[in-house]
């Protein structure tokens, strides 16, 4: 079997890979790989294409110059006429790329295609592609936030549609339920061996500082702000604790998640976007806070292990519905308890009580009530890390994923 992979086009790949897409695209790549042959077509420089091979996957470099320009040109035009469309979610979003990719794909003869996102793909790959086998694989709601005859039209030409949670997945079938059938959820993953602690045990800590740790994007959706003011009321009582906050500095695009969501307390988050979201966060340090937050920005994936192995607790506080959530997973393989939000996907990777705490989301009380639960018992925190490294081992590796994905790449082959 031939199995080529579309990124989405907003995301590069480069050694060591950085966003949680492009992560996911590497790991499961490379090990289809071992036993077939895989492609990954992924966005290149603005003219020149590109061939590389990593770990025994294609790369193929698709560049995008003439999308940037006519960007620009269809901005220009829709602003002159005063008109809001969403863009990223129309046929001409990056044409010239998936062009491109149906074009080399026709030349490739492979026998399964699998999209990642991008839904306008797959009407033309299937038509440059008749018998190509289509896997549409969603990483977010856009499915059932967008125009439904527009995502009707495009699903019928897919051959399988994967959620990466039962979340989305069922949003799906709801919304759809004509194509219900050809729906399936495949769990994200994470590289659950590489976060596992040194030896299979935590290192105990020789002072008494505690430390909470975020992973993730430092953008609205992400609850950072109701973090912060639930660390001040947890330092009222545990002085000694610290939370670093490792990752990317900026809001996600408003179009993508606000301007898309039903949900009041995601359409709240518009406040933000009219400055610079980091700028209102140091605005909400208080003196004593200054010296107890760390903000760690554009910290490489394979560096995240050295923050777990340090952290206490691992605290997830989206306020959207988060459609997976892969942090969570590997803080439970480095056996840190996980507290979380009760949102989306997140209800599937995180077992209230067992693994973690979930409380309700844009509660900074709640939020502050689960860490101060935590910090007051070790034995307690040291269950929940013991069991959320089973839990991860057992549910969300990469090898798990890569089973799951075969075993739908198969169905729709031969038809079972």
């Amino acid at each position: 079997m031939k199995i080529a992979f579309v990124s989405q086009p907003l995301d590069g790949f480069a050694l060591p890979p950085k966003s949680s897409l492009t992560v996911w695209t590497y790991e499961v790549a490379r090990r289809l790989a071992r036993s077939y042959e895989v492609i990954v077509y992924t966005k290149g420089g603005h003219w020149r294409k590109q061939v590389d091979y990593i770990d025994g996957v294609q790369y193929r470099r698709i560049p995008i110059g003439l999308d940037k320009g006519w960007f620009k040109l269809l901005e220009r035009f829709l602003g002159m006429l005063k008109i809001r469309y969403s863009l990223f979610a129309s046929f001409f979003y990056y044409l010239g790329y998936v062009l491109q990719v149906a074009s080399d794909l026709k030349r490739q003869q492979c026998d399964v295609v699998h999209i990642l996102n991008f839904s306008q793909f797959v009407p033309i790959i299937r038509a440059f592609n008749p018998k190509i086998k289509i896997v549409l694989n969603m990483r977010c709601e856009w499915l059932t936030k967008l125009n439904p005859a527009m995502i009707e039209r495009r699903l019928n030409a897919a051959d399988l549609v994967i959620g990466c949670s039962e979340y989305i997945t069922e949003k799906i079938r709801r919304a759809f339920p004509r194509f219900a059938s050809r729906c399936q959820t495949v769990h994200n993953g994470a590289d659950v061996a590489y976060f596992l602690p040194e030896n299979g045990h935590r290192v105990k800590k020789e002072n008494s500082v505690t430390r909470l740790l975020f992973v993730g994007r430092v953008s609205p959706e992400k609850g950072i702000h109701v973090l912060l003011e639930a660390f001040k009321k947890v330092i009222e009582r545990f002085p000694q604790t610290q939370l670093e906050i490792v990752g990317p500095i900026g809001a996600a695009p408003f179009e993508f998640i606000v301007a898309l969501s039903d949900n009041s307390k995601v359409t709240d988050l518009a406040a933000f976007y009219s400055g610079s979201y980091f700028s209102h966060l140091q605005d909400r340090l208080s003196n004593g806070m200054t010296q107890q937050v760390a903000f760690r920005n554009s910290v490489a994936h394979h560096e995240l292990l050295n923050y777990y192995r340090q952290a206490d607790i691992f605290v997830f506080p989206s306020v959207w519905d988060e459609p997976f959530g892969i942090p969570p997973i590997e803080a439970m393989a480095a056996g840190v308890p996980v507290i979380a939000t009760r949102t989306g996907g997140i209800v599937e990777t995180v077992e209230d009580g067992q693994t973690g705490v979930l409380v309700e989301p844009d509660n900074p009380t709640a939020l502050a009530d689960a860490i101060q639960y935590l910090l007051e018992s070790e034995e307690t925190r040291k269950a929940m890390g013991k069991a959320g490294r089973e839990r991860a081992m057992q549910l969300f590796s990469y090898e798990r994923v890569v089973e799951n994905l075969w075993r739908q790449y198969v169905s729709i082959c031969h038809g079972n």
